[in-house]
């Protein structure tokens, strides 16, 4: 079991997923409200890097476009 902690640069109104070293440009069509977009961003992650979601926390940038993300696999 190893982790990595990629930086996490989100934009709204878009669908896209990239991932370049440890940084992911990410784009969700769900409003930032309640968590969802968070949520969403949890969901395309693991799906795009084929881990459980439950693999995937945010370590910071909550509230923020800018997070930082840990990925256990």
């Amino acid at each position: 079991m190893y982790q990595m902690f990629y930086k996490v640069s989100v934009s709204f109104h878009k669908d896209y997923l990239k991932i370049n070293g440890d940084l992911i440009e990410i784009g969700v069509m769900v409003p930032p409200v309640k968590g969802k977009a968070n949520a969403e961003i949890i969901k395309n992650i693991a799906k795009h890097l084929g881990v459980p979601k439950s693999h995937i926390r945010i370590v910071s940038g909550e509230k923020s476009q800018d997070k930082v993300i840990e990925v256990i696999s």
